[in-house]
């Protein structure tokens, strides 16, 4: 794919800019990302990068109100964590840019760090905890399947954190302390796409990001996660309606030249109705009530899921042996070129509708601009495009082994 002219600009205070110019529309995405995630914390600390995704929002040092004055300038803002990093982005009209470099450069500076706020997001934190992870039917299963397959790596909590008490403990001087230590425009890239000059973002960058101070980045080296070389089970009993199977194989990470095989896996087992886990364990042998598979990427090191509910008078232990001839089916067999087709043709539908929403293709600029170059944003197509047949035939016999499959039996009480 030809890349389109992208700039690039850096503060002395360390904040890296990239620029792409969209004159077919009136409006410009910001995007901000800090280099700072969940397998960022320390494991007895947990869930403080989530947390302050909310308190970016609690108001600022000169800024109490942080949505106001964005919707008086007909602007919209969201924002999201992950392992890896926090996004933050907003869309103005281009006459209104300058909102944003205002209200950005203010909460990179300084919190308003009051009381009142971080009691609000704790309680918001705390909340969305009990709702999705603690109330509701198989809510644990992200906790239990990470703790499964990372044994070393701080990939084994989820973005919300470990335990609740981890949020409903933390304390002022542990939040300012963060925040200092990661959120600084040295630790940051921020993306501009839309209607307006490089010129201008420059001189915008200048004057509102300019003076923020650069920071001392404490950033501690992570343990990384060694290969796997015996298979992990866990068998739990809870209150659900029905049992489930869960398998977690690692991936490469997402910068990996092996990555674009490693996607291909999860399309090629579970893309589609006719696809080879549907087909067989579903509709022909009634295995599976339901069964998918999908890739949690990452940047170190990832996970290919499978999950299925098996069918009422399918034990779990049958329901994973039926996997597992799907798998040995594939590593002896191969793929033929129909599937592999399929795949590539779903990639880069899936991939050129990404570009074209601003809002997703700032986050991409600012993503690969951090872990790598911003061109790679549209390098993706043709990487994935020329993953061979070989390719992938190696990577799923290096991944889909019993050896390191990690399986979690979530068996439904009588």
């Amino acid at each position: 794919m030809q890349t389109p002219e992208i700039n690039k600009h850096t503060l002395t205070n360390g904040l890296r800019i990239v620029h792409l110019q969209d004159s077919s529309t009136q409006m410009v995405t910001m995007n901000i990302l800090y280099n700072i995630g969940s397998k960022h914390e320390h494991p007895d600390k947990t869930g403080f990068a989530h947390l302050f995704e909310h308190l970016m929002f609690g108001g600022s040092i000169n800024i109490p109100d942080y949505d106001t004055p964005l919707q008086l300038a007909s602007g919209t803002n969201n924002a999201y964590t992950t392992a890896d990093y926090t996004n933050y982005y907003l869309t103005l009209p281009a006459c209104n840019i300058e909102t944003a470099f205002w209200l950005e450069s203010d909460r990179m500076t300084d919190l308003a760090f009051t009381t009142e706020s971080l009691e609000v997001q704790r309680k918001v934190v705390m909340e969305e905890f009990k709702q999705n992870y603690l109330a509701p039917p198989y809510g644990d299963i992200a906790h239990l399947i990470n703790a499964l397959a990372y044994q070393r790596h701080h990939y084994s909590w989820p973005t919300i954190g470990k335990e609740l008490s981890h949020i409903a403990d933390v304390r002022m001087e542990e939040v300012k302390d963060f925040f200092y230590r990661f959120y600084a425009p040295n630790n940051a890239v921020m993306s501009v796409v839309g209607n307006i000059g490089m010129d201008e973002v420059v001189r915008l960058s200048e004057q509102w990001f300019g003076p923020v101070p650069q920071r001392q980045i404490d950033r501690s080296p992570l343990p990384m996660e060694p290969m796997q070389t015996e298979r992990r089970q866990m068998r739990v009993s809870r209150q659900v309606p029905g049992s489930v199977l869960y398998m977690a194989f690692h991936i490469a990470g997402m910068m990996d030249a092996r990555f674009h095989a490693c996607d291909m896996i999860s399309d090629i087992l579970s893309a589609g109705r006719s696809c080879r886990l549907n087909h067989h364990l579903v509709e022909e042998r009634h295995v599976f009530s339901s069964i998918d598979a999908y890739i949690q990427p990452r940047i170190d090191t990832g996970l290919l899921f499978i999950c299925g509910m098996p069918t009422e008078g399918v034990s779990i232990e049958e329901a994973e042996a039926a996997v597992w001839e799907e798998i040995d089916m594939l590593l002896n067999d191969g793929i033929t070129d129909e599937e592999l087709t399929k795949v590539k043709n779903k990639f880069v539908t899936t991939r050129s509708c990404e570009l074209l929403n601003r809002q997703k293709l700032a986050a991409n600029l600012a993503f690969y601009e951090t872990f790598g170059s911003a061109e790679r944003t549209f390098d993706e197509t043709d990487l994935y495009l020329s993953t061979t047949r070989q390719q992938f035939m190696d990577v799923c016999g290096d991944i889909l082994r019993r050896e390191r499959a990690n399986v979690l039996l979530y068996e439904a009480e009588n």
